[in-house]
């Protein structure tokens, strides 16, 4: 499975507001510099989660992003979940474009649904808290001032 960029960017976004602390606010620009990725990108990631409630943005001169919720409280399968466009491992997952000749009797898709299935179940295991112990580590690596 491989997570697209929009989810690599969401989860780094909260990593980054996490280690910088839930009182501080951050900018758009400021995170785009220390992952060295598009600004544009962030843009549309922060607006998505900040609807989905897990950050909070404050508009205006002096404004920014910061955590909305405890990072005990992030769950991060349920941010995969609401992140990722579609689960369609194979062809076959998707109803409406499945052409595949051989899915009325196909095995696989059953042990990939499988597959899937536990790769979510290990990601509902963690929250953002769980990735913020080397909170001291990532602070300097990720020149947090």
């Amino acid at each position: 499975m491989r997570l697209t960029l929009y989810t690599d960017y969401s989860l780094r976004t909260l990593l980054y507001l996490g280690v910088k602390g839930t009182d501080k606010l951050t900018t758009i620009q400021e995170i785009a510099d220390n992952y060295n990725i598009s600004k544009n990108h962030l843009m549309k990631v922060t607006y998505d989660l900040s609807q989905h409630g897990y950050i909070e943005t404050i508009r205006g001169r002096g404004g920014g992003i910061r955590l909305a919720m405890n990072p005990k409280d992030i769950n991060i399968g349920d941010v995969v979940r609401r992140t990722e466009e579609d689960f369609h491992l194979v062809e076959c997952f998707s109803a409406e474009n499945n052409l595949c000749r051989i899915s009325p009797a196909c095995q696989l898709k059953n042990a990939l649904g499988e597959a899937l299935k536990a790769y979510l179940n290990v990601l509902d295991q963690y929250t953002l808290a769980d990735f913020l112990t080397s909170k001291d580590e990532l602070f300097k690596l990720l020149n947090i001032i």
